[in-house]
């Protein structure tokens, strides 16, 4: 009989995905890659703050997890575009989904942020008397 994945074993496979699409650079190259193909200095440009280095290794581990693809092009220097993998697309919809959140509900978690900063909301979320 086959054993149900144990996402809170360090060692099982479904942690290491759910590890890789919880990093913030995976869900932001998805979701430009879900809009158009780019190549690496357009997702560069378009990612503020990511280093050359970290965007290469978020590169190599979707590729490697089969979300993105790598085309390279005999130029010089060589042209690399990446897009999503069939596989990759149907992970889309569940990070636009986060994405729509994240945008519906930012004024909600400013405010929660700002409330427990001055001391309102205490650490187990109780507001404090």
């Amino acid at each position: 009989m086959l054993q149900r994945p144990d996402p809170f074993n360090a060692r099982c496979p479904t942690r290491q995905v759910l590890d890789r699409i919880g990093d913030k650079w995976a869900v932001l190259v998805m979701i430009l890659l879900e809009q158009e193909t780019l190549r690496f200095n357009e997702l560069r440009r378009r990612i503020d703050s990511v280093s050359q280095k970290m965007l290469s290794q978020t590169l190599k581990s979707l590729e490697r997890d089969g979300l993105i693809s790598r085309r390279a092009f005999a130029t010089v220097p060589v042209t690399v575009e990446y897009s999503l993998t069939p596989l990759g697309r149907t992970l889309a919809g569940t990070v636009a989904a986060l994405t729509q959140w994240a945008e519906a509900h930012i004024g909600e978690v400013e405010e929660a942020q700002r409330r427990y900063d001055r001391g309102e909301i205490s650490a187990s979320g109780a507001a404090s008397a």
